[in-house]
C-alpha cells in the first residue's frame, strides 16, 4: 500500500513536468472559432448598428455646419453650451468647424458607448455566463488551456472592434461628408476600435470578481458609465477631469480635426493591462467562482422566500435598485437641461421643427423625446427580467422546482410579475427624476406631475415588451436574444427617428409609437387599452407555449 501512495505523487509530477509550455493556451484557436459560431448573428447586427448610426448623422453634422458665417457663429455659441458639450464631447471639435468635425463631436462618445457594450456583452458571455451555466467545466474537460477561454473571448470581442474600426475608415470618407479626409475616418474607426480593447480588458477583470453573469456585466457596465460622466464633467469644468476617462482621451485624438494618434497610446496601454490583470486574477481562482466573497445570507429565510412571489422579487431585487438608480439619475441629469432648451436649439431650425410636430411648447415637446430615453433604458430591465426565465432553465434550476407543487404558470408568472411591477417602478423613478428636476430648471411645479403622468402612460408597451419576451420563452426558447429587438427598435426609431428624419410609419411597428406623448399631446385611452389587451395575450400566448413544450433538463 505504502509503495502504490509513495509512487502516486511522483508519477504526477512526471506529468507535470513533462507538459509542453504553453498549454494554458491550448484549444484557444478552436474555441475562438466556436465562439465565432455562436455570434455569427449578434456581432454582425452590433457592428452594422453602429455603422448605420454613424452614417445617419452625416446630414445632421452637415446641416450643423452651415457655410454662412454668420450661422456658423450662432451654431458654434448654441453648441459651446455646458448642456451641449456634457452631451457630445470637448469644444475644441468647435475650432475646426466642419461637417466632419461635427460628426466626431456628435457620434464619437454615443459610438464608444456601443462599442463597449458590445465588447463587455461579449466577453462576459463566453467565460462568466458559460462558467454560470457549467458549460466551461464541460468545455475544460477536454484539452484545454487555463487560458485558452479568457484568451478566445477578448480574440472574439477584439475581432469585432477591427472589424468596426475598419468599416468606419472605408465607409466615412466615401459618404461624401465635407472634411472627411482619408486619415481621419482611419483614426476615427482606431479610436473605436480602442475602446472596445479597454472595455474588453475591463470585461476581462470584472468576471474574475463576480461568480454572477449579472454582477460581472454590471460592475463592468458602471466603468462605462463612470467614464462617461467623467468624461461629461471634464468637457464642461476642468479639463484635467477627462483625462481620467478613456472616452476623454480618444475624443482628444480629435478625428477630423488635429488627427492626434498619441492619445489612443494610454487607451491602448490600459486595454492591455487590464487584460493581463484578468489572466492573473483568473489564477487565483476555481472554476465557477469569484474572487469577491459571496456576502452571508441570514441563518433563516424570510417567509416570502417560501413563496415563488417573493422569491422571484429576491431574484430580481439587485437588478431593480441598479436601473432604479440609475435611471433616477438619468432622468435627473436630463431634466436640468429643460431650463435651457431654447438656447441649446435656438439654431437647429430641423430639431425644432421636429419637436414642433409633436405639439404644446418647445419644453414640453423635449421633455416627451427625451421620455423615450427613460422608458427605453426601463425596458431593458423588463427583457432582462423576463429573460431571467430562460436562464433559470439552461442552468437547470427549474426541474427541481416544478417537481414540487409548483406549477409551471405560478412559476412563470412570478417571474413576470417582477418584471412587469419591477419596470414600472424603474420607470416611475426615472420620470419622477426628469420631472422634479425639470420643474427647478424651469421653475414650473406642474411640470413634475405632467412628466410623471407621461412617464406612467409608456407602462402598458413595457408590459407589452415583457409579454414578447415571454412569448418567445414558451414557443422559440433559443430565440429569446430577438427580445431585444423592442428596445432597440422602439429607441432607433422613436428617438433616433426624430432626428433623422425616418418615415413616421415606422413608429407603427414599436408599441412605445402608440402611446401619446404627454404633456406635447393629448391623453387618448384607446391606445393604453389596446396595448394592455396585447400585452396579455402576448403573456397568455407565451404560457400555453411553455406548458405545451418540454423543459431543457442538464
Amino acid at each position: 500500500m505504502s509503495t502504490v501512495t509513495d509512487a502516486t505523487p511522483r508519477t504526477g509530477a512526471v506529468h507535470q513536468e513533462s507538459r509542453p509550455a504553453g498549454t494554458a493556451l491550448a484549444g484557444t484557436g478552436t474555441l475562438f472559432l466556436f465562439a465565432l459560431r455562436r455570434d455569427r448573428v449578434r456581432l454582425p447586427v452590433w457592428v452594422l448598428a453602429v455603422v448605420f448610426l454613424t452614417l445617419s448623422t452625416v446630414q445632421k453634422a452637415t446641416d450643423m455646419a452651415p457655410d454662412d458665417p454668420d450661422k456658423a457663429a450662432d451654431m458654434v455659441k448654441t453648441l459651446s453650451g455646458p448642456a451641449m458639450l456634457a452631451m457630445t464631447g470637448p469644444e475644441h471639435y468647435l475650432s475646426h468647424f466642419t461637417p466632419a468635425s461635427m460628426l466626431s463631436l456628435l457620434m464619437l462618445g454615443y459610438g464608444a458607448i456601443l462599442a463597449g457594450l458590445m465588447s463587455v456583452l461579449t466577453v462576459v458571455r463566453h467565460t462568466r455566463a458559460d462558467e454560470e451555466s457549467n458549460i466551461a467545466e464541460l468545455v475544460r474537460s477536454g484539452v484545454v488551456g487555463r487560458h485558452a477561454t479568457l484568451t478566445a473571448a477578448l480574440a472574439t470581442a477584439a475581432t469585432a472592434n477591427v472589424v468596426l474600426g475598419l468599416l468606419l475608415a472605408g465607409t466615412l470618407p466615401a459618404a461624401g461628408l465635407d472634411g472627411a479626409t482619408a486619415g481621419g475616418a482611419v483614426l476615427y474607426g482606431a479610436a473605436l476600435t480602442v475602446i472596445g480593447l479597454v472595455l474588453a480588458g475591463v470585461a476581462a477583470v470584472t468576471v474574475q470578481l463576480s461568480a454572477h453573469t449579472r454582477a460581472a456585466s454590471g460592475l463592468a457596465l458602471s466603468v462605462l458609465g463612470a467614464a462617461y460622466a467623467l468624461r461629461a464633467a471634464g468637457d464642461v469644468g476642468t479639463e484635467a477631469v477627462s483625462w481620467l476617462s478613456p472616452i476623454g482621451w480618444i475624443q482628444r485624438a480629435y478625428p477630423f480635426a488635429d488627427n492626434r494618434w498619441w492619445p489612443l497610446l494610454p487607451a491602448l496601454a490600459l486595454a492591455v493591462g487590464t487584460a493581463a490583470a484578468g489572466y492573473v486574477l483568473s489564477t487565483r481562482r476555481d472554476v465557477g467562482a469569484g474572487l469577491l466573497p459571496p456576502r452571508q445570507g441570514s441563518p433563516g429565510a424570510s417567509a416570502a422566500l417560501s413563496h415563488p412571489l417573493g422569491f422571484a422579487v429576491r431574484l430580481h431585487r439587485g437588478l431593480f435598485v441598479g436601473f432604479g438608480a440609475a435611471l433616477l439619475l438619468l432622468g435627473a441629469m436630463y431634466g436640468s437641461l429643460l431650463g435651457d432648451v431654447d438656447d441649446m436649439l435656438k439654431d437647429l431650425d430641423d430639431i425644432r421643427e421636429a419637436l414642433a410636430e409633436t405639439g404644446g411648447s418647445l419644453v414640453e415637446s423635449f421633455a416627451s423625446m427625451v421620455m423615450l430615453v427613460v422608458v427605453v433604458v426601463a425596458s431593458l430591465f423588463v427583457v432582462m427580467a423576463a429573460l431571467r426565465l430562460r436562464s433559470e432553465e439552461t442552468a437547470g434550476r427549474v426541474e427541481s422546482l416544478l417537481a414540487t407543487g409548483l406549477s409551471r404558470s405560478r412559476w412563470v408568472g412570478s417571474h413576470l410579475v417582477a418584471a412587469l411591477v419591477g419596470g414600472t417602478l424603474v420607470l416611475l423613478l426615472g420620470a419622477l427624476g426628469l420631472g422634479l428636476a425639470g420643474a427647478a430648471s424651469t421653475g414650473d411645479g406642474s411640470l413634475a406631475t405632467q412628466l410623471v403622468g407621461g412617464g406612467l402612460a409608456y407602462a402598458p408597451a413595457l408590459w407589452v415588451t415583457g409579454g414578447f419576451a415571454v412569448l418567445l420563452f414558451g414557443w422559440a426558447p433559443r430565440a429569446t436574444a430577438f427580445a431585444w429587438a423592442v428596445p432597440v427598435y422602439g429607441f432607433v426609431v422613436g428617438y433616433l427617428g426624430k432626428l433623422l428624419d425616418l418615415p413616421a410609419w415606422l413608429n407603427n411597428f414599436s408599441p412605445f409609437g402608440h402611446v401619446p406623448q404627454l404633456p406635447a399631446e393629448e391623453m387618448r385611452w384607446t391606445p393604453m387599452v389596446l396595448l394592455t389587451l396585447v400585452a396579455a395575450a402576448l403573456v397568455a400566448a407565451g404560457l400555453a407555449g411553455f406548458r405545451a413544450r418540454d423543459l431543457e433538463t442538464k
